[in-house]
């Protein structure tokens, strides 16, 4: 089990980095305005909310995504249940997601509401307004045989230079047949091998300006069918 855990070590005490990928997992300058300004603001949230909206995700990492869109959905007074997927290879100790949350406390108190659920072999977490499900593993296998399909995706592994496997062309595929109508993805990444293989699966693809250090990063939506 040891080895599927993630290995990590703290930069400024405060930013975990991945000694498997070499690589932050969030934004050095503010993982929290990262994630509001690519995830939620590059999937159009809260506009586009609906009962029970489903956001998918791949790399789950400290769980600030998950936090930052529950804390929106709850701003925003909505009604009914945010669903949010996580495909996650190497998930961290709960431990070490708790300390990497605790640099932000506008976010605090939904932190607090998820703390006694995090364990080693969690992979469900309900409460009356989210179904969390994390499905650990190798996305290229898991995601395949994932029933459900997403409203917004979450692109969130690490640098497409350091982890290049959750970018591949055929897992953009993978998340393209995950996706509703109209759904969308946005990552923080513009790499050109990613965006090409968005559009090969069939989205629209956008570049625009990136978060903090980064120029630019990519936005998609998937054609109505």
């Amino acid at each position: 089990m040891q080895d599927q855990r993630a290995q990590l070590t703290w930069r400024d005490e405060a930013i975990p980095v991945s000694t498997r990928f070499d690589d932050p997992y969030f934004s050095l300058d503010n993982g929290l305005a990262e994630t509001a300004y690519v995830f939620l603001g590059g999937n159009d949230l809260p506009a586009r909310f609906t009962p029970d909206f489903h956001i998918a995700e791949l790399g789950f990492g400290t769980g600030l995504n998950l936090l930052a869109a529950l804390k929106l959905w709850r701003d925003t007074n909505q009604p009914g249940t945010l669903h949010f997927t996580t495909f996650e290879a190497f998930p961290m100790r709960p431990a070490d997601m708790l300390r990497a949350q605790a640099a932000f406390p506008e976010i605090a108190e939904v932190a607090a509401d998820l703390a006694p659920q995090w364990s080693d072999e969690l992979t469900t977490i309900t409460l009356p307004d989210l179904h969390f499900t994390m499905i650990r593993g190798d996305a290229r296998e898991t995601l395949p045989n994932w029933p459900g399909r997403a409203d917004a995706w979450f692109l969130d592994g690490f640098s497409p230079a350091k982890n290049p496997e959750l970018w591949e062309p055929a897992l953009m595929t993978h998340v393209a047949n995950h996706t509703a109508p109209n759904g969308t993805a946005a990552t923080y990444t513009a790499a050109g091998f990613v965006r090409r293989g968005l559009q090969d699966a069939g989205f629209m693809v956008d570049r625009r300006a990136g978060f903090g250090r980064k120029r630019h990063m990519t936005v998609a939506r998937k054609a109505p069918q």
